[in-house]
């Protein structure tokens, strides 16, 4: 094979896509460029952004209410942001669930953000109070959770303040929700190669770093890509960064986090159960500009949904979509 043929027959073997180039006043070219590099085992090199879930309560509400003074505003502000999704006792079969969403997302393109939130005694019985019945019924639960991903690219948040909550679950049971943790921390690591899971830290002030550290180690952390802050709350990125950078320390392990920027846009007055004043954060976005040690800026909390029946969601329950909450977090007000 002649020299030129084979330079040709490299160029036809190279995956490729095409830039259109004009040169002067000539007709435009078509100029072959490599693809981005598709890295087994990291979703984001699998995928191009994050999914935006048409079936969001913000997007569910936009369409139900199209007439509506604020419906525009919520649809360009908040239901058409990439977000997360959270499965718990309500989301029927939980295998078919989680598959559904991410061969949507994988479908097209694009990263799905799922949040695992059926810990047993989650939240403690306050306002999102509830989960799987039993160990073992969570057991099941998070193996099928698992199953329904498969190997399509994901991001898993691993159980909203379960860890951080610790010291509220009684003396005999801690030990168990240790080895629950730790059992989803496996069941991510050994059946999704192309996820990245995230354990939940807390948030900036909550606990403190060498204890989260500890309690992190305890469930396997370094099995998977690392650890989420700020989940539903509102603690500026700078803040998290700090935080998550001294529990990183403290570890000493080289985890990963992510930072759930979803109303932090205000940072935080104290206050974690729908208080006023406060407002949309960056979108969900690489967070590698923030810092080395960030993965990703995620919008987790669904901005608009309610913290529980208290301050300004007062009357409206945990998890329900409010458009007066969501206006609120657009105006800052």
């Amino acid at each position: 094979m002649s020299s030129l043929r084979k330079a040709l027959f490299s160029l036809l073997t190279v995956p490729l896509t095409v830039s259109v180039v004009a040169i002067g006043n000539q007709p435009a070219l078509a100029m072959p460029s490599q693809e981005p590099a598709r890295v087994a085992g990291d979703p984001t090199s699998m995928t191009s952004g994050f999914y935006v879930d048409p079936n969001s309560n913000p997007a569910t509400w936009v369409r139900q209410n199209s007439g509506h003074a604020d419906a525009t505003l919520i649809r360009t502000q908040i239901a058409e942001k990439a977000g997360g999704r959270w499965f718990g006792n309500w989301s029927g079969d939980i295998a078919t669930a989680t598959r559904s969403f991410t061969t949507a997302a994988d479908n097209a393109g694009k990263l799905p953000i799922l949040i695992a939130y059926n810990i047993p005694g989650r939240d403690c019985g306050s306002h999102s109070g509830g989960g799987a019945g039993s160990p073992e019924a969570y057991r099941t639960w998070i193996s099928r959770f698992a199953d329904g991903i498969g190997t399509r690219p994901a991001v898993v948040i691993i159980e909203p303040d379960a860890l951080a909550q610790l010291d509220c679950v009684p003396a005999a049971e801690k030990q168990t929700r240790l080895d629950l943790l730790k059992y989803a921390v496996n069941q991510f690591a050994g059946k999704n190669p192309n996820t990245w899971a995230y354990m939940d830290g807390g948030n900036a002030t909550w606990i403190e770093a060498g204890e989260m550290a500890r309690r992190l180690k305890l469930i396997e952390v370094g099995k998977i890509r690392g650890f989420a802050l700020n989940t539903s709350n509102y603690y500026t990125t700078a803040q998290s960064v700090t935080k998550g950078n001294a529990i990183r320390g403290a570890l000493g392990l080289p985890a990963q986090f992510v930072i759930d920027t979803s109303r932090n846009g205000s940072g935080s007055n104290g206050e974690w159960c729908n208080p006023a004043g406060r407002k949309l954060g960056d979108t969900s976005r690489n967070g590698n500009h923030v810092s080395g040690t960030v993965d990703m800026l995620l919008w987790l909390k669904v901005p608009g949904d309610s913290d529980g029946n208290c301050g300004i969601g007062a009357g409206i329950p945990a998890g329900t979509f409010s458009p007066v909450l969501a206006k609120r977090l657009i105006t800052g007000s």
